[in-house]
């Protein structure tokens, strides 16, 4: 409440003198308040002064029930019924808190809160109470301990409110011009708020708006997401002392300005928010201090008045004095009012300490549900307790012993006893395998699984984790298992790649691959996804139609993921990167928007929902890609991808694939129906709220989705308002590919799960008689009779029964009325119903399990998400030459083949389905699949500069003509450099090695390829500088060349680029056949993100190797061999890339072009004895700089 204008008579209560540690009474205390009350010799008064037992309450009609003093002379500054119990809290002047149990107000507690300052709000929460004094927050048991005490506001600040938004955010204002922000789980300030008008005394909140009311008599609605000004309300001119929201109106009292000061304003302003105006002002009775709405039968408006008056009317009628009511308040005047949760209770709080408790029933409740109070336990000094012997940890000195100078039978002689200490715990598992020996000393990370220097304390012997020291084996091998990952099984953990001085060309990814299929590297940021596009890839429409998709956007998914699947098809069990892909996709603002960008210390930590992270990134996938895919308009420069066998007028591929067509009927309960079309991408499981362990099938719950019906508030044209409508939902045409995210975000639906698993189980072994194997071996017979037409899955173990609910089919069949029937499939069903293609014609269509989505709960690594996919007859073809069906693991870069029963099964508590992909049956069948590359030649030609400063004088290279196109086999020298987008993390084991814990970010800059034959050879055909919109944190600059400011469009003198236009231009280098001649192309082919096949690779720096022996540098080879010094101050693309191509004839001149074996060896040979002796170095001349650029820009204009 705003006490601006109030009774100057309250200037009298200094803090200081009613503090509740003074145990003398107030001189204001009222004589009559002193009648019946005794003292004890210490002069402190007594803590409750009930009224006469016998009160008569008429129903329905407020009544004063109790009156209690909470501090005798101490005015109550503030009341509050707590919300989750049946209690009344008070505070006081002195800042000291009581709370009152049930409708007789029986004190329950009563503690000080702060020793000056009056408490001005409290709020109730689950675990405790809040307090607000002036520029102190504290958090509070209902006993009285403290939880926490937010000391971190101004001494300066003056606060007046607070306002729980949710279950875990504050907001605090007062006279200061901002509101404070704070997360009560961290205990942290989140935001700070800038206020136009300073001075927020009450706020208020509803599903649409925060109000804040001033002390200047405004009040002003906020956006609840932004904070920002909506709409603002000129309520008063003086200053507000109360205000009130309820539906969609709002009212308000406070004072107007007088020739005299400020007077009370008997006109209560009551605005309409639908319209956002005022409406006809409400003329009271009395001079109002407090309102509130009560809506009981009606949306009544109690107004209080500072002599104890109260009013009950209708804010948009008309006030009747006989509607009056009188508060004998014990002090002069009211101080507080509230209302209680049920509105069965009214509380009152006086400037002499008393409470007032009106009620509308002898035995009202504060609250609709309340939760039992928890008292002081009784003593137990008379009567004690059983004890209870089987309990370890049992104190027996409960156990009451007379003094005794006999042998207790507790003694027993030294003969019969023995110590037993307790035996150290076997060392973690993790330790052992993470241990490096120096001498006959062992160093290793600490694994922070316990506290420092603490041992868990046990008394049982026979603990398996302390007594059987067989778990820890002392062999190497068996260290790799981790006893605490017992339960996730060890495919589906997360995986790691092992750097080392090599970086990654040392660790071996055929160990989690032996497959012919591509992994992806998951050390990139935001490479949660790659599950996802794994899943996207395995869709063969979906990878054809991405493949042949080509537009001019610099940041297009569709281009980049078409990338990616070409990098995926040419791999032979490489792991792939996704770098440009995630590259453009963390430039998109709809993904920042949607919270798919993770820093990197979340993605690290785990601390995001992985589930709900991978479901939200799988609706904007599907939807990015269906807006990229409808561009009707071909570029100039892609000539070829207008040639495409998928595109279509008026919509993508992707929405016939994925998009349903649907019909949402909006019923009002006038009659008017409204129909929309509208469609959809994919659907969201919603289950059914039963308790009861009913069988409910998976097709039950799909059609319950798809076809959803729910009540909610929409606004019907015949009423002209807004009122309670049902909404439906009619399939009007089917997808091809159907895509449902799961929602298992609670343990609500995980149990739900877990249920329909059990049950299904029960059901399925009930139904083979309880007779089903325990082992793995089969007879044939055996198989014939499990493969029943009754729709029991065929599995070869009771095992692999457990944790099934998913079907691996359904069958769903549009009716005539736009109904739609579903239900699961099995092999079984087409016996008797018939093919599946041949009923396609009637509307009945039959959808196969393609791919799910888990999320592995792993609380030692955060978390990861895995995907099962059935792996079509197509890429087995392509990639191993057989055409079968398989289903496969996908754990980033692991890929492992399981049985198909692995990919329905969900253990709910390590295992949680996220996404499943449904497809039509025979879903290739309908497409044309042929990919046709839509890079031509023409991006080989001359382009424009984004560089704004560049000249054709700074020109470094001479685009190809028409007549010198590449053909297959011609030769290419390639070179690129690059800068650092993030630095390498790493850190220093015990014994002083160095562990590279991630990898720096790289990302290129510049990308030099020159002629390899021809009248030309050596000439520059592409020298680009590539412009990048994400920060640089190093330029390297000694070893690329390349300044602050070369890839800046605005001051760049270089030939600036986009990188997707580079990439183009490779690619079709890569596909047309040409062999790159470089130094270290590997590492340059793996940044730029492209995958290269080896017959088109020829590196130097495997040219000029021996097995076992050190790589050379460019730099070494150039001196020895074409005794050319480069390299010298800094290094250049073309130098380093004519470089390369002159090495290369050399090779061919040295081995007698790879007929002489033997007598390059001995080169060879000779090499490396040289370089040792020169400790690999080159000698530096006098006076003598790096060629460079010269013989460059000569050659330049000469042609």
């Amino acid at each position: 409440m705003n006490f601006e204008g109030l009774d100057p008579g309250l200037a009298e209560y200094a803090p200081t003198m009613h503090s509740a540690l003074d145990p003398v009474l107030d001189a204001h205390l009222n004589p009559s308040l002193l009648q019946n009350v005794e003292l004890d010799p210490e002069g402190v008064a007594l803590e409750a002064l009930p009224v006469q037992e016998s009160v008569h309450i008429m129903e329905g009609v407020y009544s004063e029930l109790h009156s209690v003093v909470a501090e005798v002379g101490v005015p109550v500054s503030i009341s509050h019924f707590d919300l989750h119990e049946e209690m009344l809290w008070v505070g006081s002047h002195g800042g000291h808190a009581t709370s009152f149990f049930g409708p007789a107000l029986e004190r329950y507690s009563s503690f000080q809160v702060n020793g000056s300052d009056d408490i001005r709000q409290i709020q109730s929460l689950e675990n405790g109470i809040l307090f607000l004094t002036k520029n102190n927050l504290k958090y509070m048991a209902r006993g009285g301990l403290i939880i926490f005490d937010y000391l971190r506001l101004d001494e300066n600040e003056d606060m007046h409110s607070l306002l729980l938004t949710d279950n875990s955010t504050l907001l605090i204002g007062g006279l200061q011009n901002h509101i404070l922000e704070i997360d009560l789980n961290t205990v942290q300030e989140t935001q700070k708020y800038a206020v136009e008008t300073p001075g927020v005394t009450i706020m208020r909140q509803t599903n649409r708006f925060f109000f804040c009311g001033h002390t200047s008599g405004k009040v002003s609605l906020r956006d609840l997401r932004t904070f920002k000004v909506e709409h603002e309300f000129d309520a008063f001119s003086g200053s507000l002392s109360d205000f009130d929201v309820h539906g969609n109106l709002l009212a308000a009292c406070g004072f107007s300005s007088r020739l005299t000061g400020l007077a009370c304003d008997r006109f209560l302003k009551v605005y309409d928010l639908r319209m956002m105006r005022a409406i006809t002002p409400l003329q009271v009775h009395v001079d109002p201090a407090f309102l509130r709405f009560i809506p009981t039968y009606t949306s009544r408006l109690a107004i209080i008045s500072q002599s104890g008056q109260c009013q009950f009317c209708e804010p948009t009628g008309l006030a009747n004095p006989a509607d009056i009511f009188h508060v004998n308040p014990v002090g002069p005047l009211l101080m507080t009012f509230d209302v209680s949760a049920s509105k069965q209770a009214l509380a009152f709080g006086d400037s002499e300490g008393c409470v007032h408790l009106w009620t509308d029933s002898p035995e009202p409740s504060f609250n609709p549900y309340s939760r039992e109070t928890e008292f002081a336990l009784p003593c137990l000094v008379d009567s004690l307790p059983p004890l209870d012997w089987s309990q370890d940890l049992l104190p027996l000195s409960l156990i009451p012993v007379p003094l005794t100078t006999d042998t207790l039978l507790s003694d027993w002689p030294a003969a019969n006893s023995a110590p037993a200490p307790r035996r150290a715990p076997p060392v973690d598992a993790e330790i052992l395998r993470t241990m490096k020996k120096v001498g006959f000393i062992g160093y290793a990370p600490n694994p922070r699984t316990r506290l420092r220097n603490q041992i868990p304390y046990r008394l049982k012997e026979s603990d398996s984790e302390f007594d059987s020291f067989s778990q820890v084996t002392e062999s190497p091998i068996g260290r790799e298992e981790e006893p605490h990952l017992h339960m996730v099984s060890k495919k589906y953990r997360k995986v790691t790649i092992k750097y080392s001085k090599l970086g990654l060309e040392d660790f071996d990814f055929k160990h989690y691959n032996k497959t012919l299929f591509a992994g992806l590297e998951p050390h990139i940021p935001n490479a949660y996804c790659n599950c996802m596009i794994q899943v996207l890839y395995f869709l063969e429409p979906v990878r054809c139609l991405i493949q042949n998709h080509l537009c001019q956007k610099e940041f297009c998914l569709a281009c980049e993921l078409g990338f990616l699947f070409h990098m995926l098809d040419l791999s032979r069990g490489d792991p792939c990167q996704g770098n440009n892909f995630l590259r453009a996709f963390r430039t998109i603002p709809e993904a920042s928007a949607l919270g798919l960008i993770l820093a990197d210390s979340d993605e690290a930590s785990g601390k995001g929902n992985l589930a709900r992270l991978i479901q939200r990134w799988n609706r904007f996938i599907l939807t990015q890609l269906h807006q990229d895919m409808q561009e009707l308009e071909v570029p100039q420069a892609y000539r070829g991808a207008g040639s495409s066998s998928f595109c279509s007028s008026g919509d993508s591929v992707i929405g016939q694939l994925f998009s349903c067509e649907m019909e949402n009927c909006s019923l009002c309960r006038c009659g008017s129906e409204t129909v929309r079309a509208s469609s959809t991408l994919l659907f969201t499981l919603s289950y059914p709220d039963d308790k009861t362990g009913k069988n409910y099938d998976f097709a039950q719950v799909l059609k319950r989705s798809i076809c959803l019906e729910q009540n909610t508030q929409a606004w019907c044209d015949n009423c002209e308002k807004y009122q309670p409508t049902i909404q439906t939902r009619n399939i009007r045409h089917l997808p091809d590919i159907l895509v449902i995210n799961c929602e298992v975000n609670s343990s609500k639906e995980a149990d739900f799960w877990r249920m329909q698993a059990e049950v299904a189980f029960k059901m399925t072994v009930k139904k083979h008689g309880g007779e089903i194997s325990k082992n793995k071996e089969f007879a044939l017979a055996d198989w014939k009779e499990l493969g029943s037409p009754e729709g029991v899955l065929v599995c070869p173990s009771i095992e692999e029964l457990k944790n099934i609910w998913l079907p691996f089919s359904i069958r769903m069949k549009m009716t005539k009325n736009k109904g739609l029937d579903v239900c699961n499939w099995t092999d079984g069903d087409e016996v008797q119903w018939g093919p599946a293609r041949a009923e396609e014609e009637h509307g009945v269509y039959v959808y196969d399990l393609m791919a799910t989505v888990v999320h592995i709960l792993d609380s030692r690594t955060g978390g990861s998400l895995v995907a099962h996919i059935k792996v079509g007859e197509t890429y087995h073809q392509r990639k191993e030459g057989v055409t079968h069906q398989q289903w496969y693991l996908f754990n980033d870069f692991l890929i492992e083949p399981i049985d198909k029963h692995e990919a329905v099964q969900f253990d709910m508590n390590w295992k949680v389905p996220a996404i499943l992909y449904y497809v039509k049956r025979n879903l290739n069948s309908r497409y044309n699949l042929n990919i046709k590359n839509p890079i031509e030649a023409s991006v080989l030609l001359a382009e424009a500069s984004l560089a704004r400063k560049q000249r054709k004088t700074h020109t470094t290279f001479i685009p190809l003509m028409l007549n010198e196109m590449p053909q297959v086999g011609d030769l290419v020298g390639l070179d690129a450099e690059f800068v650092t987008l993030n630095e390498e993390e790493a850190e220093l084991r015990s014994d002083g090695t160095k562990s590279t814990i991630k990898p720096s970010q790289m990302s290129v800059a510049r990308i030099t390829c020159v002629r390899g034959q021809g009248p030309n050879e050596g000439i520059p055909f592409i020298d680009d500088y590539i412009s990048t919109q994400e920060q640089v944190v190093d330029y390297l600059t000694q070893y690329s060349g390349i300044k602050p400011g070369d890839l800046d469009a605005k001051i760049s003198s270089k030939h600036l680029t986009t990188l997707k236009s580079t990439y183009l231009k490779l690619r079709f280098l890569i596909d047309i056949g040409v062999k790159f001649v470089g130094h270290g192309l590997q590492k340059d082919f793996r940044v730029i993100n492209l995958m290269v096949p080896k017959d088109q690779v020829l590196d130097t720096v495997y040219l000029f190797h021996m097995p076992r022996k050190r790589m050379i540098s460019l730099r070494f080879l150039a001196w020895y061999f074409l005794d050319l010094k480069i390299q010298g101050e800094t290094h250049d693309s073309i130098e380093d890339a004519r470089t390369a191509l002159q090495l290369y004839r050399k090779y061919l001149e040295l081995s007698k072009n790879g007929t002489e074996p033997e007598s390059f060896h001995k080169v060879l040979k000779s090499l490396y004895e040289k370089g040792r002796k020169m400790d690999w170095k080159v000698p530096e001349p006098e006076g003598q700089t790096s060629p460079k650029n010269a013989a460059v820009f000569s050659s330049v204009l000469a042609l």
